[in-house]
């Protein structure tokens, strides 16, 4: 298993720290490394690593940002100095949260469910969509649920979860949000950002927003925006 990897801060020590803790993992291909968030963006979109390494705290776009404006988002490990985001790293659903100085054990912990991940990605069946008639079944805690997939209105990525938003209820299923990404019928859900994914069908309102985005309000009054790169996605699709 070979994994392309890019590695994106703004100190070039870290980098050069990080690169000799990798020699350790053969498995790891470093395909890029940038200081600067503009250039590693545009590096990104174009080798689109199965990996990247990144900072927080950067000039010009921070590490979330960054996120936002990919094409592709691929696994995240966030290698920073700073543990306040820790929570809201897990939120968009990355892989892990390293701090600097980086343990050497902790990352071959990552790399390890990196490759994990990986591997159950891979024997998944690669066209497996649920269509609208189906029910999803989600047990949380000592409540079951049978879901019909047309009543799901939003999902969102709660670390290794996901809320699942239907009625008046919102269960947390053990799944990512890029796992019900792939298995939701797509002419339906669509992905806002790293955050959430919601059913067209429940959309009551879309408005412009900022930077030339779009900000969708649900039939049940929440709002969410969408990141620059689905915006335009949405707008293909619907025609707004």
């Amino acid at each position: 298993m070979t994994i392309k990897a890019q590695i994106i801060d703004d100190e070039t020590l870290a980098i050069a720290e990080l690169k000799v803790l990798l020699n350790a993992f053969p498995q790891i291909e470093l395909i890029s490394s940038e200081e600067k968030t503009s250039e590693a963006l545009a590096k990104a979109n174009q080798l689109k690593p199965d990996l990247i390494f990144l900072d927080i705290n950067m000039p010009g776009m921070n590490g979330f940002e960054f996120l936002e404006n990919l094409e592709e988002v691929p696994e995240v490990i966030f290698v920073t100095a700073y543990d306040e985001y820790a929570i809201k790293a897990f939120e968009v659903n990355a892989l892990d949260y390293l701090l600097k100085p980086v343990n050497p054990d902790r990352l071959a912990e990552a790399i390890k469910r990196l490759e994990k991940r990986i591997s159950k990605q891979e024997k998944a069946p690669k066209d497996d969509r649920l269509t609208l008639d189906k029910k999803i079944f989600i047990k949380d805690g000592e409540k079951c649920y049978f879901v019909p997939v047309a009543d799901i209105f939003l999902l969102e990525s709660e670390g290794n979860y996901v809320k699942v938003f239907f009625e008046d209820k919102k269960p947390l299923l053990h799944k990512s949000l890029t796992y019900m990404e792939n298995r939701l019928p797509d002419n339906v859900f669509f992905r806002a950002n790293r955050q959430y994914i919601f059913n067209m069908n429940y959309v009551k309102k879309i408005e412009p927003y900022f930077n030339s985005t779009l900000l969708i309000e649900m039939n049940n009054g929440l709002k969410i925006d969408l990141s620059q790169r689905q915006s335009v996605k949405f707008r293909d699709i619907s025609g707004v």
